[in-house]
């Protein structure tokens, strides 16, 4: 949906800084025909990105498109045992008790991105078309292996496919799944006229867990966090650590080694010596050696990512 996370309805002296023109489309298919035809425009939804990289001079766009207004991917919906959340939901929309209650360790992460400026404009969508390293939905979007509908122009004379999520159906525009994934790792990329409509996420109704350590990286950035989820139907871990890394990072082989030792029949028990060694399974997965010695600052991440994984799994269990 949105490019570096922007204004809802841009307005204002910053906006008319930060490009030459705006539009306000009020649906998915009006943001998606002026995306088509100003290749060069920016959609834009909280601000707390694009803004600041404006604000910078980092970046000059030639047009904007605010989604503030498009009500369709401001809420959310059940569908076929998961949840389709519009991209355009707010970190303090995320962070509710109802919402809480649907997808903890998502409600988690929106509480705990910042203070209450950026949790009130920030949005999902706009946390994931970023991809800020630190991001703080985005490791628990790749342990719940969350995938996006893309909406984008349809193909000349066809009817567009979009109607199945509940939002734009008309001819011309069409949407396609992506896993988060594979966005946020570059193996797929947004094409022009495309932006991230909503996000599709599995209801696991099973323990999940957000965590983040920070430093002095700025009020609220992470240094390290995790996102672990437990599948009991598929006896499975799904743990992905932020922050360490250009992308969240899966350590699968620690994942596989913890699911064979828990006890799911029994109370999902798992030994302490195990959770210990499953931290620091993780830890070695995703911050390697970089060369002996190995650095001071190395090492103490390591420590962080490690403590993270095991306090989060064992909450999961305990849970």
């Amino acid at each position: 949906m949105h490019a570096p996370d922007s204004p809802q309805g841009p307005q204002g002296p910053q906006a008319s800084h930060a490009a030459q023109s705006v539009t306000l489309p009020v649906s998915l298919d009006e943001a998606v025909a002026a995306l088509t035809a100003m290749p060069a425009a920016v959609p834009v939804a909280g601000g707390t990105d694009l803004m600041a990289a404006v604000n910078a001079g980092l970046l000059r766009p030639a047009a904007l498109v605010g989604l503030g207004r498009i009500n369709e991917i401001r809420g959310w919906q059940y569908q076929d045992g998961h949840a389709l959340l519009g991209a355009g939901l707010t970190h303090a929309r995320m962070g509710r008790p109802d919402f809480a209650a649907l997808i903890p360790a998502l409600a988690a992460a929106a509480r705990a991105a910042g203070p209450p400026q950026i949790r009130n404009a920030g949005t999902l969508g706009g946390n994931i078309a970023s991809a800020a390293p630190t991001g703080d939905a985005l490791p628990v979007l790749a342990a719940l292996e969350a995938m996006l509908v893309i909406v984008g122009p349809g193909e000349p004379g066809t009817a567009g496919s979009t109607g199945s999520t509940g939002s734009a159906g008309s001819a011309g525009t069409s949407s396609r799944e992506i896993p988060v994934s594979h966005l946020l790792a570059g193996r797929e990329m947004l094409r022009p006229g495309e932006l991230i409509g909503f996000v599709r996420v599995p209801l696991l109704h099973a323990p999940q867990v957000f965590l983040k350590a920070t430093g002095r990286t700025g009020p609220g950035r992470a240094v390290a966090s995790v996102g672990l989820v437990l599948d009991p139907a598929r006896r499975g871990v799904r743990c992905a650590i932020g922050a360490v890394a250009p992308m969240p990072l899966r350590p699968l082989e620690a994942e596989q080694w913890v699911a064979s030792l828990i006890d799911w029949d029994g109370g999902r028990s798992l030994a302490p010596e195990a959770l210990e060694a499953f931290g620091e399974y993780v830890a070695a997965a995703c911050v390697p050696d970089q060369g002996e010695p190995v650095a001071p600052g190395v090492l103490h991440l390591r420590r962080t990512v490690a403590v993270l994984a095991r306090r989060a799994l064992g909450r999961a269990l305990t849970s």
